[in-house]
């Protein structure tokens, strides 16, 4: 019990620094890492062996035992594509570990003068991220876990990088239905910085919880999310929450709805929000395989599509 109140107190006081970075080169980890993720509208803080729950919270590392290598490719607006990789490795008592990789490509960009005038040459812009995550068990169903990140962010020959760490506390209920969860994410600073400006990480403290419906093939989920961020008074912080809804259709295929109301709140009043804040997917599940699809829709216009699969090491050889 002693360990149990300790690792609380540390996630509670990480969380009670106020960081708001929208604006910061590093606002790419807010992005949504998996497609049954982003099918679920990020309601993911709870999830339990799923290979890409690490970037929501590293302590269900210790729970990935089905399919431990995961894939995610991202298509997003304009040229602008984003994917992922992460594998996990169970060492007994000694816990768990998980290794993951992000890249994001934001296209070909045209110099161009004062003028407008170009002259043929062009320059990228890419996001890069390295994680290594272990988790391990407090006590009887329930787990820690932590995660350390190198992160950079160039355009042209300008770049930062930055170091944090992720922090993440689950526990599975005896019901065996009800999952609980808290994480910390992007606790960090920079270590080299464009000019002398320095760039916030986009803190993100998160709580929620899963259940299983009793009789009925449905997960339920729920997650608060950026509850560090400034709000003008405390309880708006509980207006950036995201729910979801995951339903079985026999034995190999999924149905995913989800909302974000933080996306759908922001969007200007001025913009035909259309189904922002929306999001559904469909997964396939086998034995040796898993394949999943996620769709977001931002305003009339702007449509995310996430692909992701997952498999055990078995199958590649």
């Amino acid at each position: 019990m002693n360990k149990l109140k300790f690792a609380v107190v540390i996630l509670l006081l990480a969380a009670v620094s106020e960081g708001i970075a929208i604006d910061s080169p590093f606002s790419f980890l807010r992005y949504v890492s998996s497609a049954r993720a982003s099918g679920l509208s990020g309601s993911f803080v709870a999830m339990e062996d799923d290979p890409t729950s690490m970037y929501f919270n590293p302590a269900t590392v210790s729970t990935i035992t089905t399919k431990p290598l995961s894939v995610t490719f991202l298509k997003h607006v304009l040229d602008i594509n984003s994917g992922n990789v992460s594998y996990t490795h169970h060492t007994g008592e000694d816990g768990s570990l998980a290794a993951s990789i992000g890249y994001t490509s934001y296209g070909a960009f045209e110099y161009a003068d004062g003028m407008g005038n170009r002259d043929g040459r062009t320059f990228g812009a890419n996001d890069f991220l390295f994680g290594i995550s272990y988790s391990n068990e407090l006590d009887k169903d329930f787990y820690y876990g932590l995660t350390l990140k190198y992160i950079f962010t160039g355009i042209e020959e300008v770049s930062t990088s930055a170091v944090a760490f992720d922090a993440g506390l689950l526990y599975l209920l005896p019901d065996g239905r009800t999952n609980l969860a808290m994480s910390i994410l992007h606790i960090g600073t920079q270590i080299t910085k464009i000019g002398n400006q320095n760039e916030p990480l986009p803190l993100d403290f998160r709580v929620g919880f899963n259940h299983r419906l009793q009789g009925l093939p449905i997960l339920f989920n729920l997650s608060l999310h950026h509850l560090s961020d400034q709000a003008d008074n405390f309880f708006d912080r509980f207006k950036r929450f995201n729910v979801g809804a995951e339903i079985n259709l026999g034995e190999y295929i999924q149905a995913r709805l989800g909302y974000d109301n933080e996306a759908r709140s922001l969007t200007s009043s001025e913009v035909d929000k259309g189904l922002t804040g929306f999001s559904g997917g469909i997964g396939v599940k086998t034995d040796m395989i898993n394949f999943d699809y996620g769709f977001t829709r931002y305003g009339s216009a702007v449509n995310l599509h996430r692909f992701s699969i997952s498999l055990g090491v078995q199958q590649l050889f």
